[in-house]
């Protein structure tokens, strides 16, 4: 089983019988357990639960936990954690990075030393990551 701790404040959970198309903005606590279509924009935590099914052009978010079924582009600022028996199908752009044994993961990984200093709400993925400064040896 994983565990991901969410930060103080109000945590909001879409129920696994909802359903969400649109442009989805919060700055606690989220936990999708239905289904998303759309852009996450998010200075929070973000939980995809093992249930949800989401369709994203991008996630931002603070940290992201996968559990479900993602496909699009994951940004966090701090941490990303994909749990077994989740799929993801994009791109993922992290401080940290924890992907489990049995994960369907099809996508490339740019591991940030430090959080760029844009704005991730102002800017498009492209140009986050262009500022971004990739990890290199």
């Amino acid at each position: 089983m994983y565990s991901f701790n969410m930060k103080d404040g109000n945590v909001t959970v879409l129920g696994q019988k909802t359903e969400l198309v649109g442009e989805l903005k919060f700055s606690d606590n989220l936990v999708i357990t239905g289904r998303f279509e759309g852009k996450i924009e998010s200075s929070g935590n973000l939980k995809i639960d093992k249930t949800a099914h989401c369709q994203v052009s991008q996630i931002s978010a603070d940290s992201i936990l996968v559990a479900g079924e993602v496909t699009g582009d994951l940004n966090a600022a701090s941490k990303i954690e994909v749990v077994s028996g989740s799929r993801v199908v994009g791109d993922i752009s992290a401080l940290r990075l924890r992907i489990d044994d049995n994960v369907d993961f099809h996508g490339q990984v740019t591991m940030l030393e430090a959080a760029p200093d844009v704005d991730i709400f102002s800017v498009t993925a492209a140009e986050y990551k262009k500022n971004s400064t990739a990890f290199r040896d």
